[in-house]
């Protein structure tokens, strides 16, 4: 997506329901922000071709998905060359158990999110999967107790 795309008022209250209501319907949408259903529908389509609109997808409650355990890792790594960098990223986001991976500044190289059942599954994660890794130099662990807010919908 390029940084200058022109977004009216109009397309950022479609955002903004967007965000809150993925599944709402077109005629909707429409009425929510002051526009007939045609209108609105050549909209969203713009803004998902200009890439500002990047995808859809369903809220599934953790638990039921076999995901209720949420890990956050700090990550430092061995070296910042590229081959190395690039190698572990792709690696890391392979992996179903990460839901997200975060580049940082400052001493810690990467924040990773890792999702699976327990705590007994995110040892198998830390100890089969990260720590072989070649490029991992250390892993601090944070499960959560519980979410207060998301946006990713937890």
């Amino acid at each position: 997506m390029s940084n200058n795309i022109a977004i009216d008022g109009v397309d950022r209250a479609i955002i903004d329901v967007l965000l809150e209501h993925g599944r709402m319907s077109n005629v909707d949408l429409a009425a929510h922000v002051g526009l007939t259903p045609a209108p609105c529908l050549r909209r969203i389509k713009r803004l998902e071709q200009e890439g500002v609109i990047t995808g859809y997808r369903a809220q599934i409650d953790p638990t039921v998905a076999g995901r209720a355990f949420c890990v956050y890792m700090q990550v430092q790594i061995v070296g910042t060359s590229r081959e190395i960098v690039e190698q572990f990223e792709t690696v890391v986001a392979s992996y179903p158990e990460t839901t997200e991976v975060r580049r940082l500044f400052g001493p810690v190289d990467y924040l990773i999110r890792v999702e699976v059942a327990d705590g007994a599954a995110y040892e198998r994660f830390q100890t089969e999967k990260m720590y072989p890794l070649p490029a991992v130099r250390r892993i601090e662990s944070y499960p959560t107790m519980r979410v207060i807010k998301s946006s990713a919908g937890d």
